[in-house]
């Protein structure tokens, strides 16, 4: 997420020729989403970006640099509140053998085998107040999912713990869809799964990341019979649509969903992974493998828009 990344699309430059980049363009670039950027502005000042005539933020090459070492500081578990500091001593990230990730998902694992639900949400509150969705997504939650994944096999069933958590997951990721859906009346991002297996993280973790942006999230659980989806997508006026797929597709009836749907559309998950080659007939779709480059090609489409 903090890797480097080519810039394109500067805004008009300013009295030292010095580029400038609207929001949306800082967040295709880092993978952060505007809402955590305003809120690492508003109540940690560690990006104070220029205003443009009509008041919307504008971030200089020096901004994203910054913007970078944050993402370094967070991604070694930092909390946000400290990152000032650090950054104002100049003090350098150090690589430890015991990361404070892997100490947060050893203390979640005690919880998750503890079926301490009261915990977990205790926990969840205090981290989504220091850390943005993101990094919580890539350095917690995914790591956490990966390894309840391989908990059981498949001819044994999923084990208490797996359905512990997936349960009280999908029901904190939905409730935060809720409460982010009651600030905006745009037009919404339709999530839409593709298959019917029971407890899918990605979909609701895709949601959830997209959540934080100006646009309400539509969540459809359910496979959508053609062609409903069309119908769907007009009846909502949909931004876009976000499918996720964990199994193998029958390619003919994706064609056939597809038909009809005029916005943009981005497939991810495994799905992704399994007809790479054959998705390429499929020009309209936009492919990314898990939640996080899901939201990072709706940032990169323009689909997730903030000033």
């Amino acid at each position: 997420m903090s890797g480097s990344t080519i810039l394109s699309t500067p805004a008009p430059r300013v009295d030292n020729n010095e580029p400038l980049f609207p929001i949306r363009e800082v967040a295709r670039q880092t993978g952060i989403n505007p809402v955590t950027l305003r809120a690492w502005e508003r109540r940690y000042g560690l990006i104070k970006p220029l205003r443009s005539a009509k008041g919307h933020r504008l971030y200089t090459i020096e901004h994203i640099d910054k913007i970078r070492k944050v993402l370094d500081w967070l991604e070694r578990g930092v909390a946000v509140s400290q990152v000032k500091r650090l950054l104002e001593e100049q003090t350098l990230p150090t690589t430890t053998e015991d990361s404070p990730w892997r100490i947060q998902q050893e203390q979640w694992w005690q919880w998750i085998e503890q079926l301490a639900e009261r915990k977990l949400d205790e926990g969840f509150k205090q981290a989504s107040a220091l850390y943005p969705p993101e990094t919580l997504c890539q350095y917690l939650l995914l790591p956490l999912i990966e390894k309840l994944q391989q908990y059981g096999t498949v001819a044994e069933g999923p084990r208490v713990e797996q359905i512990f958590f997936m349960t009280w997951l999908r029901t904190q990721l939905a409730s935060r869809i809720v409460q982010n859906n009651r600030l905006h009346n745009n037009a919404p991002l339709l999530v839409v799964s593709l298959s019917e297996q029971n407890m899918q993280p990605d979909l609701w973790l895709a949601g959830w990341l997209a959540s934080y942006s100006e646009y309400p999230i539509r969540v459809l659980e359910w496979p959508i019979p053609s062609p409903d989806l069309a119908l769907a997508v007009k009846q909502m006026e949909a931004r876009a649509v976000l499918l996720y797929g964990s199994h193998s597709l029958n390619l003919e009836q994706l064609h056939t969903l597809l038909n009809g749907v005029q916005c943009p559309l981005v497939l991810f998950g495994q799905a992704v992974t399994i007809h790479r080659e054959e998705l390429n007939e499929f020009t309209r779709l936009t492919c990314a493998t898990d939640p996080l480059h899901a939201f990072q090609s709706l940032l990169r489409l323009n689909l997730l828009q903030n000033n």
